[in-house]
């Protein structure tokens, strides 16, 4: 059932690439946040119990509910639904991501050699999600989109956590939460400057961006 779950949380990124529909990513982040919070609870006798609901609002509250909700928002009161002119088509974007996916499993099995304290899929999964997002960042034009590609990294980063931590120390996952949280606050805003300045929502309106 785990390894299901990590396999899954994969390929939400492969649905990323070839989707251009922003609020599909939107669906992506809450898709991952649930599935965060699955593998978390599966793995519940890890964690002590604050640090368990600390993880579980994490996970549920602010990923899957939240930050989506926020996102969505920005979305339509833009009306920005479409990332119509890409650096790179859609095409190409799938296939990259797979490659990167593939690659991703080659390292879980490889993993198994020389680091015997991580666990593999998770491990493989993380780097393949990062790299993803890392790839929707700089092959994307609309802002609302990089905030997207932005929490799938960071997605990725707190599946690479648990491959290689089995505890988290609390301080430091508030610590993260607060960062994101306020970057993503951020980044809306920008969304909504730019959209009543330049009624676009590029990022290369960032440039001439004035208050």
């Amino acid at each position: 059932m785990i390894n299901f779950l990590i396999v899954l949380f994969g390929v939400t990124m492969l649905y990323v690439a070839a989707t251009s529909r922003i609020e599909a990513y939107v669906r992506v982040l809450v898709a991952q946040g649930l599935v965060l919070f699955l593998l978390v609870a599966a793995d519940w006798q890890s964690f002590h119990l604050l640090n368990l609901l600390f993880l579980a609002v994490e996970t549920l509250g602010f990923k899957a509910i939240i930050i989506p909700w926020f996102l969505r928002r920005v979305v339509r009161r833009n009306g920005v639904y479409r990332e119509l002119e890409p650096y790179i088509p859609n095409f190409f974007s799938v296939v990259i991501a797979s490659l990167i996916f593939a690659f991703g499993f080659l390292l879980a099995y490889g993993s198994l050699d020389f680091a015997r304290d991580i666990k593999p899929l998770y491990f493989g999964v993380s780097v393949s999600t990062m790299l993803t997002g890392l790839l929707v960042i700089t092959t994307r034009k609309m802002l609302v989109t990089h905030v997207a590609g932005y929490m799938m990294l960071e997605n990725g980063i707190f599946l690479l956590s648990l491959s290689m931590a089995r505890e988290m120390p609390l301080l430091v996952n508030l610590g993260v939460l607060l960062d994101i949280f306020l970057g993503i606050f951020l980044l809306g805003l920008f969304a909504t400057k730019i959209k009543s300045t330049f009624d676009e929502s590029k990022i290369d309106a960032l440039t001439h961006l004035r208050d």
